[in-house]
């Protein structure tokens, strides 16, 4: 045998080695770290607003831009929070984390510095209680981790940027609960809040409730996602935090979270019956640029460790790794520079809304929920398994479904 096939044999095992599969939660750290990168990383060293390559909607409102960074960030931070706040580990995903999040609190501190270039759009746009109330939803879901390290500057400088936007007079409609949002953070932290704003949304909320897990966005339903994007994750949050802050009122918080807990549990059963075989969900409705943020409900069951007793965390894993797959592995969602690019699916800008731009499209990194349980959960551990259109659509026994109604009853305690 020559020199040169002995050679050629040796160099075999080397090029034809098999890759080890990516797990589950593989893919989605992967897919987290490229969505945020781009964006802690510039705004870490100042340079978000100078750089980010920003798309706005055809139909553009005139609005003010710089918006977008705000919506960037806030909304970004909201989805990956609790990745952040996990322990270190010395672990590959543990060095992705503890950069981004060393990035993160250098990016929370920029934004609220009047110096930084990328001090935020805080008061100009009524735009901006929407997206302050995702900054402050995300301290709460990294709360040891993403607010308790800031120094005592910054904190204060975000106590007085949230009480400012008391001068926006929300819409009659979901934009209740991003006032109710920040001051029960407020609240929470024990600074000064404004008790008639959170219980004025809640009493709104439970006004606005249609049944089977649906609320109607004020007082005329739409078919849409609100109910996933805003209304079950931030009045459940706002009930969590006025328990947190052990603040009494009229209304019996435990009580109203624990009835909301079991409506947004139905919603989860109804959006993980909404994911097909192959991995797609139904396009309906306003803000479909906001990709997986539909599943945000299921997602934070996930989290919460609560998903209802219907649904296994293996196939509620399966369901939204189906989709992630189906949505980023054949399609470019980002441009040149790595950021969010207008459209679903893809680039498709014509389906952007009048208040669109790319910063708004980070509500997809809300289905990254369950990535703050830790790597050897039941939740990623445990064998996959067939979710519910799958075993329907396969000819498989599958459960099935149902309506629902609320059985617990609340009334003011005095």
């Amino acid at each position: 045998m020559s020199i040169i096939v002995l050679l050629a044999l040796a160099a075999q095992p080397c090029a034809a080695k098999k890759h080890k599969p990516q797990t589950d939660r593989e893919y989605w750290c992967s897919l987290a770290y490229k969505t945020a990168r781009p964006v802690l990383e510039k705004m870490a060293g100042g340079r978000l607003q100078a750089e980010m390559q920003v798309e706005v909607s055809p139909t553009w409102d005139g609005r003010d831009r710089r918006v977008t960074y705000m919506e960037c960030f806030g909304r970004l931070m909201a989805g990956i929070a609790p990745w952040l706040a996990l322990p270190d580990d010395d672990t590959a995903e543990g060095a992705q984390r503890r950069q981004l999040r060393r990035w993160a609190l250098a990016s929370y501190r920029n934004a609220v510095d009047p110096k930084s270039p990328d001090y935020l759009l805080w008061r100009k746009e009524g735009q901006t209680l929407v997206d302050a109330a995702y900054v402050a939803e995300s301290f709460v879901r990294g709360y040891d981790a993403l607010w308790m390290p800031l120094d005592s500057i910054t904190k204060a400088r975000y106590i007085e940027e949230f009480t400012r936007l008391r001068r926006v007079d929300p819409p009659y409609t979901n934009w209740f609960l991003f006032s109710s949002m920040i001051e029960s953070f407020l609240a929470k932290v024990k600074a000064p809040f404004d008790m008639f704003r959170v219980n004025t949304a809640i009493r709104k909320v439970e006004e606005w409730y249609v049944g089977d897990g649906w609320y109607s966005d004020g007082p005329d339903f739409a078919f849409d996602y609100y109910s996933s994007y805003v209304f079950h994750p931030m009045y459940l949050e706002t009930l969590g935090n006025m328990i947190d802050s052990k603040r009494g009122s009229r209304i019996d918080y435990p009580k109203y979270y624990e009835r909301e807990l079991r409506r947004a549990q139905r919603f989860g059963i109804i959006l993980e019956r909404f994911v097909s075989p192959e991995g797609t969900f139904p396009v309906f409705g306003r803000s479909m640029t906001y990709r997986t943020a539909a599943l945000q409900p299921l997602a934070l069951l996930a989290r919460m460790e609560r998903l209802p007793k219907e649904l296994t965390p293996a196939q509620t894993r399966c369901a939204l790794t189906a989709v992630l797959h189906r949505m980023y592995d054949n399609h470019d969602n980002f441009n040149a520079g790595g950021y969010l690019t207008l459209g679903f699916c893809g680039s498709q800008p014509g389906i952007s809304d009048r208040y669109t731009n790319n910063g708004s499209l980070y509500m997809a990194a809300l289905v990254f929920l369950p990535l703050g349980l830790p790597a050897d959960n039941i939740f990623w551990t445990s064998p996959a398994e067939p979710w519910t259109q799958k075993k329907a659509w396969g000819g498989d026994p599958f459960d099935r479904d149902h309506s629902w109604k609320d059985e617990i009853r609340t009334k003011d305690k005095y």
